[in-house]
């Protein structure tokens, strides 16, 4: 089985939440936002030793692709795979999903964001082999996240009946998919111990998830057929760029797992995070005593302050005074101030700055 696993990593999106260092030119997944690695090579260096960079690829956006080879010199370059735009994850997947196929039709596929933090990797490896071997009997699996608080931006996945055990993982079928609850829906889930948080990682054979493809996006599959034909011709890059002009823009949960017929999830915990703001990648790297992280080349000066996530723009000093729970992001053209608990609204600003035509801070 190991000789057909995959790995299938989404490197589009734009982390508009950790503006303004996460932007259009520089993805987060681009980013050393949690140590001296991108997150993107973090990933790769999670899975490397279950799957080899021979059986890794990297799904990104064309503006991106030569980013993907710097990063990861290693990468064999037709392991890069370019979408010509943005189309939700149902495409990206659909489209490693027709590729593989055409390589190695017995593979088992393994999807990742690149922008995700897990702390237990040897855990994750380990759910990654169980989750392959539950897929060999046609099932989509997902990785269902163990929830430690009644989180209301995830996803949640209601676990049904038991499948047993595999390598001493606990299995069951999928009862339902819930999209981001409100807080008092999110509490009793966490009460009922019949959730888990939905990571957005998949594995399954590229067979089932074509044939589910075909069934339930049918006008997807059309395209991927399309391309699948073409791929190994002169006109891979024109009938690609056709189909994505075509192509419903789409979610993996949306367009297949919520509505799919053999759907599976194996509960893990294994510190997962999705560095979804400042305010989670504060939680995520080292603080000093008073509460307080900084990261990136400038000079900090930190007074009276406490709870407070810094970073510093190269040749600059930051001088923090009687600051309590904020961040503050400083880069060569944008400075960022905010509390904590309004780091979900970055996006917002995002989206008021695309409004008003300030795409140079983009």
């Amino acid at each position: 089985m190991t000789d057909h696993l995959y790995a299938v990593i989404m490197a589009g999106g734009v982390g508009t939440r950790l503006w303004p260092r996460s932007r259009m030119a520089t993805p987060k997944q681009f980013l050393d936002l949690l140590g001296p690695r991108t997150m993107l090579q973090e990933t790769v260096a999670r899975i490397e030793p279950l799957i080899p960079l021979a059986r890794v690829i990297v799904v990104v956006s064309q503006e991106h692709a030569q980013a993907v080879q710097n990063q990861v010199p290693d990468l064999p370059p037709e392991n890069i795979l370019a979408e010509p735009g943005p189309r939700g994850t149902a495409p990206c997947i659909g489209l490693a999903a027709a590729i593989l196929h055409l390589r190695d039709p017995a593979a088992v596929m393994a999807v990742f964001p690149a922008d995700h933090c897990i702390s237990d990797a040897a855990g994750f490896r380990e759910a990654i082999r169980a989750a392959a071997q539950v897929a060999e009997d046609d099932y989509l699996v997902t990785l269902g996240i163990t929830p430690d608080h009644p989180h209301t931006g995830y996803g949640y996945i209601q676990r049904g009946a038991s499948l047993g055990q595999v390598r001493g993982l606990p299995v069951f079928q999928v009862q339902r998919f819930t999209e981001k609850p409100d807080r008092a829906t999110a509490q009793a889930f966490l009460d009922s111990g019949d959730y888990y948080w939905n990571g957005g990682i998949f594995i399954w054979r590229v067979t089932a998830i074509l044939g589910e493809m075909a069934h339930l996006l049918p006008s997807l599959y059309t395209e991927l057929e399309q391309v699948m034909q073409a791929w190994d011709s002169p006109r891979r890059a024109e009938v690609l760029a056709a189909a994505w002009e075509r192509v419903p823009r789409t979610t993996i949960d949306y367009g297949v797992m919520e509505r799919a017929r053999r759907v599976a999830v194996v509960p893990v915990d294994i510190g997962w995070d999705d560095v979804g703001n400042w305010a989670t990648l504060s939680r995520l790297v080292e603080n000093d005593a008073a509460g307080n992280a900084v990261h990136g080349p400038g000079r900090p000066l930190l007074m009276d302050t406490t709870g407070t996530y810094i970073y510093t723009s190269a040749g600059r000093l930051v001088v923090a005074l009687g600051l309590e729970g904020l961040v503050v992001i400083d880069t060569p053209d944008a400075l960022l101030i905010c509390p904590k608990d309004r780091a979900q609204e970055v996006r917002d600003v995002v989206e008021q700055l695309a409004a008003e035509g300030l795409h140079d801070y983009l």
